[in-house]
């Protein structure tokens, strides 16, 4: 079961560390973490990475490592998320095995198909505007986007769980789940939050309320 409100790190506002984070987002109530940490050494990120799933198994969470399929594996996280630049899909299948949950970043509905074609679980479909967090930043899908994607799909007939990504907004999550997508992934709405707890749940609950789409 794919969750619907996927949590991705950062460092805190106060120089926090990522898996510093990563507790209070848990402490929240978070219960899908993606541990993305770009610009560090691979013993650093396996570092912090070993701290996020002692921290994931205390709160019950999922761990899904960003871009590291090998750190995945030597922490036994319950998946990875890999990029356009990472490695294969189907190379990490045979690296992690068929119970690891295996996430891909996508921009088009063609990479969209490739993805599932490779096997993945579900995929990251964005950015849906502009985002600072991300460098290299594909081009803006906006509502109408995923709108577009989503119903090639349900053409062809090939749904996946699709997470909006980039720049997302309180008020643009009912228009998502609207349009099918699943769910959405959220940082600095939860990171620089006064009361992560209550966003969380708000987040949950505009998340899983019951959409019909009429397009």
């Amino acid at each position: 079961m794919i969750d619907r409100l996927h949590y991705i790190s950062q460092e805190g506002p106060n120089g926090e560390t990522h898996a510093e984070m990563v507790q209070l987002a848990c402490q929240a109530g978070v219960k899908w973490v993606q541990l993305r940490i770009k610009d560090q050494s691979v013993e650093a990120i396996l570092k912090q990475a070993q701290q996020a799933r002692d921290i994931c198994n205390d709160y019950d969470a999922r761990l899904i490592i960003n871009d590291h399929p090998e750190i995945a594996k030597q922490v036994n996280a319950d998946g990875v998320h890999l990029g356009q630049q990472d490695m294969d899909v189907q190379d990490a299948r045979k690296l992690l095995g068929d119970d690891f949950i295996i996430g891909g970043t996508c921009n088009t509905s063609d990479q969209l198909l490739e993805l599932i074609n490779k096997g993945v679980n579900y995929v990251g479909l964005g950015p849906f505007r502009f985002t600072s967090t991300k460098k290299k930043l594909s081009p803006i899908l906006g509502l109408e986007g995923y709108e577009s994607i989503i119903k090639r799909m349900r053409l062809v007939g090939r749904e996946i769980p699709i997470i909006a990504i980039g720049g997302l907004d309180w008020e643009d999550i009912t228009g998502l789940r609207a349009a099918g997508v699943h769910g959405v992934a959220m940082a600095s709405a939860i990171n620089y939050a006064v009361d992560a707890r209550a966003v969380v749940d708000q987040l949950n609950k505009v998340l899983h309320g019951e959409f019909t789409n009429s397009r």
